[in-house]
């Protein structure tokens, strides 16, 4: 008898469901998108799947904007991915922070190399992008860099696939530095809208596009 009850008992539990604990210790979790969502550890945030699981551990280079800074165009208070790619950041030497992207894998996919940018669309994002070089040592062995600035359209795979036009007048110290605005806006898979601080808005068509 002690037998069947104790057999009954086992059969019982094992159809009831079980909450398993998977991520634990979250000080936050954003909603889901595109499968996933990031919970935050501290200043570190990683990404769970529909199931619970970790996918992507925990790092601290995955940008978030908190304050929702207007002069960022990446403005979600949150990590999220949008078409597979989500934002990344890193500080260059100067102590600026330079933004990328990495996919669904945690893979960088981007490399960290755009003053700001925008969320992706139709596989492109429009961008300031920093071409820096170094040009050697001053006497205080100090290294010493040439900074170019340009409006770009970049692809999903990290290839800039146009160039609009050079930007001046782009600080690159800390204590000076202040987020440049975005420069070139897409309209659709065709237009483009380019901005030139002396002649206003202009529209023309993408090359790279069809």
């Amino acid at each position: 008898m002690k037998n069947r009850l104790m057999l009954l008992a086992i059969t019982v539990l094992a159809v009831l469901p079980v909450s398993a604990q998977m991520v634990q210790g979250i000080d936050e979790i954003a909603p889901f998108s595109e499968g996933l969502a990031a919970v935050r550890k501290g200043g570190e945030w990683g990404f769970i799947d529909e199931e619970g699981k970790l996918v992507i551990d925990f790092r601290d280079d995955v940008y978030w904007n908190p304050s929702q800074d207007n002069a960022i165009a990446l403005g979600a208070p949150y990590p999220m991915f949008n078409e597979g790619l989500c934002a990344i950041t890193q500080k260059v030497e100067d102590g600026v922070p330079v933004f990328g992207f990495m996919d669904k894998t945690g893979a960088v996919v981007v490399p960290p190399q755009f003053l700001n940018v925008t969320p992706f669309k139709d596989g492109y994002a429009t961008a300031v992008f920093v071409d820096k070089t170094f040009k050697g040592e001053n006497e205080f062995k100090l290294k010493i860099y040439e900074y170019k600035f340009f409006d770009v359209l970049v692809s999903s795979n990290g290839e800039i696939a146009e160039y609009f036009g050079k930007r001046d007048h782009i600080q690159m110290t800390v204590k000076r530095y202040k987020v440049p605005t975005i420069g070139a806006k897409m309209l659709n898979a065709q237009l483009v809208a380019t901005h030139k601080p002396d002649q206003g808005w202009a529209i023309q068509q993408l090359q790279t596009k069809k």
